[in-house]
């Protein structure tokens, strides 16, 4: 199995978390972003969206982060991380569906701008991620995870670009509950951190 992917990419990372913490041994492949590496035809052949990360199990080609933990978790027969009851699997989607919006949208978008260089206004995507971040401290009030009593694709897909939510200029020192959740999240038995870039608050810290 081979996971293509770049360091500074959150939705790789969430790749590589997802294979790490179930223990699903991989070959972890670096894509030269910079130098135009997922632009080329041999990559454009695994994602022709010519995004990372791609997953590649031998021959059966995964390419959105999201499908991803789907994809292992089924595989493996996880059901503890990707629960097969209709209101727990429900719960679990709704919160990858945030992954892939309200998360996209607001602190990985304030981290892009600060990072890539993207263009995307500042206070636009930064007041997203803080109502986000305020959703997920009223939602996490009383609970150690997302869905139920134990972790699940759920908390590996929104993980990432949270805890890296500072490079974007977001602050998350108003919002105890949920750094509480990310350093749970870090504890986990083979946990990877994402890693970090002197970038907005953690450049001024």
């Amino acid at each position: 199995m081979k996971l293509y992917h770049h360091p500074l990419s959150g939705h790789a990372h969430r790749a590589r978390l997802v294979l790490s913490l179930l223990g699903v041994p991989h070959e972890a492949i670096e894509v030269d972003l910079a130098a135009g590496a997922h632009k080329r035809p041999e990559f454009l052949a695994l994602n022709p969206f010519g995004q990372v990360p791609v997953l590649d199990d031998d021959g059966t080609v995964i390419t959105d982060s999201n499908a991803i933990l789907v994809y292992i978790a089924k595989k493996f027969r996880r059901t503890d991380w990707l629960p097969e009851e209709a209101t727990a699997a429900a719960a679990v989607q709704r919160w990858l569906s945030v992954a892939a919006g309200e998360l996209t949208y607001g602190p990985a978008a304030a981290r892009l701008v600060t990072v890539f260089g993207a263009d995307f206004r500042p206070e636009e995507v930064i007041g997203r991620a803080h109502l986000l971040l305020r959703r997920l401290e009223a939602h996490l009030t009383g609970r150690d995870w997302l869905v139920g009593g134990h972790p699940t694709i759920a908390d590996i897909a929104l993980y990432s670009y949270l805890a890296r939510a500072p490079e974007g200029n977001v602050d998350l020192s108003g919002y105890r509950t949920v750094v509480t959740y990310l350093r749970r999240i870090e504890a986990l038995p083979g946990f990877v951190p994402f890693a970090e870039t002197p970038a907005g608050l953690t450049a001024a810290a």
